[in-house]
């Protein structure tokens, strides 16, 4: 009896191993949500707005990883991959600080598969890992008082360059023509801006109170969100000069630009709330336009390529709500996984 047991449990968790690595054939639009707590990956279907798929990030021994956060999309030679950094603990209440000797990893995905194509650790926990504009590099925070960012071979995975920037760097980002590398510098209240051909620093630009990212805008400018600053710093990219700061009053989960409707999304995680900006061109700077209710936690977003539809993640309330943005009102909220945090549409 006790053999037939073991070996019952033996087939079913190799079924349920086999479930978690199988292929998947993800072909259409999709968002892809991140489930810090859950180590998952949840996969909207955009035309019906429901969830199609539920992926497991596993590592290299087949063990749930702790804690992926913030996750970006490549399309490149028609492949599609993400990138998910996993800096192994909960950051969902706030970005500042981190464990000494914790290691991060970087996951590189097939978005149409499914599968994961490779789990590589870092020596020190990171923020985000994104692409280059030509997709051969992926970029890596070291979230160390000694601020570093890794640059790998995206083809083979080796270590290419090591950047030294300032304390505790979070997101690392492009500009939108790839020019520029922006790394949010949370311990130094300052952004590093990096030429990624020569890897070299161009500038310094201070900002408000702990940095987190430069977000991308599509009207060459990035926007810092600082979360003990409760601002905005906004970020000429052709001076690399900070054109405007925007008050908030509250402490700032992410910012999101949406460019066809020229809005300056922030979200609100302490009161479930996302405030938006609309540009003045008489005035040359964004005024606040008004305020809508998602849900707990709201932390990111994701616009569709038409700017109509947005979907933003609610970390405490498990949920991925989706937004019509020309009334700027909810159109339902979608379960996801325990504590969701980075979105990215494959569209």
């Amino acid at each position: 009896m006790l053999l037939l047991a073991i070996t019952s449990f033996s087939a079913c968790r190799k079924h349920v191993m086999d479930d978690m690595t199988m292929e998947k054939n993800i072909d259409y639009p999709a968002a892809y949500v991140v489930n810090g707590e859950d180590a998952t990956v949840s996969v909207i279907r955009l035309s019906d707005n429901n969830v199609s798929e539920t992926l497991e990030l596993m590592d290299a021994s087949g063990n749930m990883v702790m804690w992926p956060h913030h996750v970006y999309h490549l399309q490149s030679l028609g492949e599609h991959r993400l990138t998910i950094a996993v800096p192994g603990m909960d950051l969902s209440g706030g970005h500042a600080g981190g464990m000494a000797g914790m290691k991060g990893k970087v996951i590189v995905m097939d978005a149409v598969k499914g599968t994961v194509v490779k789990n590589l650790e870092v020596p020190v926990m990171n923020h985000n890992a994104v692409y280059s504009a030509d997709g051969k590099e992926i970029w890596t925070s070291q979230m160390d008082m000694e601020g570093k960012v890794l640059v790998y071979d995206a083809a083979t995975y080796t270590l290419k360059n090591t950047i030294s920037v300032g304390m505790e760097p979070a997101e690392v980002t492009f500009s939108p023509d790839g020019s520029k590398v922006y790394v949010a510098n949370s311990g130094d209240d300052n952004v590093s801006v990096i030429n990624p051909s020569s890897k070299a620093i161009i500038a310094t630009i201070a900002v408000g109170d702990n940095p987190v990212a430069a977000w991308i805008g599509y009207d060459g400018k990035m926007y810092v969100d600082n979360e003990e600053g409760q601002s905005i710093s906004v970020i000429d990219v052709a001076t690399d000069k900070v054109i405007q700061t925007i008050t908030l009053g509250f402490m700032p989960g992410s910012a999101a630009h949406l460019a066809k409707k020229e809005e300056l999304w922030v979200t609100d995680p302490d009161n479930g709330k996302v405030h938006y900006w609309k540009w003045d061109g008489a005035m040359k700077e964004w005024m606040h336009g008004g305020v809508f209710g998602t849900a707990a936690g709201a932390h990111a977003v994701g616009f569709t390529a038409d700017g109509n539809t947005a979907y933003v993640t609610n970390q405490m309330a498990q949920s991925v709500s989706v937004i019509n943005t020309l009334s700027h009102t909810k159109i339902k909220d979608i379960a996801v996984g325990k504590k969701p945090n980075g979105i990215v549409l494959k569209q």
